[in-house]
């Protein structure tokens, strides 16, 4: 065996001290620093550093607030036009807000934009009381939302993201989150656009620069505080992939926005070139034949029309019949929308399998036109409104999480 001489084991560790004392200046250069950037299509991680890593999420916690808002209103509970009392509590929230005043009222439709554009805290108070009855209780739901979606590191302590010890979070649980946002509810993604809006005569502009000066970037969600540094969570697509990149601990939101940039550079071209060799790789698929419904993208969603969709009986070995969605049970179990029929129908399958009772539901995927671009809504049908509640719990129980949904017309 070739003996190393005593002076070259010396420069070699003289080498690794080197190394080692740099990786630790780097470190200490930038301890808030965590990144990763996932492919929203097949859930795979492009990029990542410190993805696991304990983190103040700042103002990116209100995506977790607009979530359980969007999901009250899919539920019925609110509308666009409900408008939510604000409390001396809310109006007290320091900057960043819309000056809201105790005794007040604030409708959906315009909370949606102050949260996304202006960030505003007051009005994050405002949600939380309306939806949970104090903020405090709201940031338990937050917390157990979280938990469902199997954001495990995630401890939410308010709906804002003021500094607070105890709420934490990582780079890779609020990729899961905004995976999830636009997943889930596709016909109120488009808000994450918005630029400006205007309340009481005053036009708040959005702090997210990445939407205006990054091609490809429809939204998401920046955040700051002190402790954190400059968060964002963003959503882009280009050459027809779709990836999401979450920067957290940035110095600066321009050096924030550069660095998100540079990743998303990189993320959609590998990306693009895994798809190219899972396709070569992997046999046609067969075709999945869907129905549509045609959602409206006004201020007020239209109601729907029902629509013969492909359904899937539950069993062991999941076979495949067609038939038609009938009115005689009129509820469902929403699992989600996806990008590709596939997904929705793999999904779904899999949460019926988790329920393992042939007697329960069917399976079925439509397509969702929104701002033409084409979703597939997983759900599990056929339901009445008992067996679709105790399906939604027996799931949430096992981490799936679900949506009970009464079909329209029914």
């Amino acid at each position: 065996m070739f003996a190393v001489p005593r002076a070259g084991k010396a420069l070699i560790g003289l080498l690794a001290l080197v190394l080692l004392f740099s990786l630790s200046s780097q470190a200490r250069a930038n301890p808030r620093y965590a990144a990763i950037v996932i492919d929203a299509e097949t859930g795979a991680v492009l990029h990542a550093a410190n993805a696991d890593a304990s983190r103040y999420p700042a103002s990116l916690t209100k995506m977790m607030t607009l979530y359980l808002l969007f999901e009250a209103m899919e539920k019925g509970l609110m509308t666009l036009d409900t408008a939510m009392p604000v409390s001396a509590h809310a109006a007290s929230m320091p900057q960043t807000n819309i000056s809201l005043k105790a005794g007040e009222r604030l409708k959906v439709r315009d909370a949606i934009p102050a949260l996304i554009v202006r960030s505003a805290n007051d009005v994050a108070s405002v949600v939380a009381e309306a939806l949970g009855g104090t903020e405090t209780a709201f940031a338990r739901m937050m917390t157990d939302k979280a938990r469902a979606m199997k954001m495990t590191s995630t401890t939410f302590r308010n709906a804002s993201g003021l500094p607070d010890s105890a709420q934490t979070s990582t780079a890779r649980d609020l990729a899961i989150l905004s995976l999830r946002l636009m997943k889930d509810f596709p016909q109120y993604y488009h808000y994450f656009s918005t630029q400006s809006f205007t309340y009481k005569g005053r036009t708040y502009n959005s702090h997210n620069r990445m939407v205006r000066n990054y091609p490809g970037v429809d939204g998401m969600k920046t955040g700051y505080i002190r402790a954190s540094g400059f968060n964002v969570a963003t959503s882009a697509e280009r050459d027809e992939r779709r990836v999401i990149g979450v920067v957290m601990g940035g110095k600066t939101a321009q050096s924030r926005d550069q660095h998100m940039a540079s990743l998303l550079d990189r993320s959609i071209s590998r990306a693009t070139r895994i798809a190219k060799v899972s396709a070569e790789q992997a046999p046609a698929a067969a075709k999945l034949v869907v129905s549509t419904e045609t959602v409206r993208q006004t201020v007020r969603q239209e109601p729907q029309t029902r629509a013969p969709a492909v359904l899937q009986r539950t069993s062991q070995s999941l076979p495949i019949e067609q038939s038609l969605i009938t009115d005689e049970l009129g509820w469902a179990v929403q699992i989600g929308s996806f990008r590709v029929p596939e997904q929705a129908r793999d999904r779904a399958s899999d949460a019926a399998r988790r329920l393992n009772d042939v007697a329960l539901a069917q399976i079925a995927v439509s397509e969702v036109e929104i701002s033409n671009r084409k979703l597939f809504r997983a759900r599990l049908v056929g339901l009445e409104e008992a067996q679709a509640k105790n399906a939604c719990q027996r799931l949430s129980r096992q981490g799936m999480d679900c949506l009970v949904v009464k079909l329209s017309g029914s």
